[in-house]
């Protein structure tokens, strides 16, 4: 097993292990495609109650397969949403945050930190969502998730 795998197996399990329940946090799935590196990518989510106005906190994971390269990214993202008030379930958001990158080559392994800024709309449970990132995160995600509530 490589090492990539070995860090990953780590980095879930600690995840996993130390994950407190609460009543206010729903989990989601998630997938897309990026753009350098070229990918499919899927994962999953949690969302955080209100923290004060509009403001959540959503980190996420995505394995992302393509390009010659299997990367897996650690996300801690916070989202500023903003309801419509014409539209009763449809909320635009914005945000970002911090990412760690695990990229496994053919020739090896790298980790990165990154950064995402990201935007998106919310119908119900249902989301699009656009994401910029900077440094060592994949340069353009573009995604559709699902948020159990």
């Amino acid at each position: 097993m490589s090492s990539f795998w070995k860090g990953t197996a780590a980095v879930l399990f600690t995840l996993l292990a130390f994950a407190a329940p609460a009543a206010a946090q729903a989990g989601g799935v998630r997938a897309g495609v990026s753009v350098d590196p070229d990918q499919f990518y899927f994962g999953g989510h949690y969302e955080s109650a209100e923290l004060i106005d509009y403001l959540h906190l959503r980190p996420n994971i995505e394995l992302g397969v393509g390009d010659d390269v299997t990367t897996l990214a650690l996300n801690v993202e916070a989202i500023y949403k903003f309801p419509l008030r014409t539209r009763r379930n449809t909320t635009f958001y914005a945000g970002g945050g911090p990412a760690v990158n695990f990229y496994d080559f053919d020739n090896g392994s790298d980790t990165e930190a990154g950064l995402n800024i990201l935007g998106g709309i919310e119908f119900g449970k249902v989301f699009l969502e656009v994401k910029g990132g900077l440094f060592d995160s994949p340069d353009f995600k573009i995604g559709i998730g699902y948020t159990f509530r």
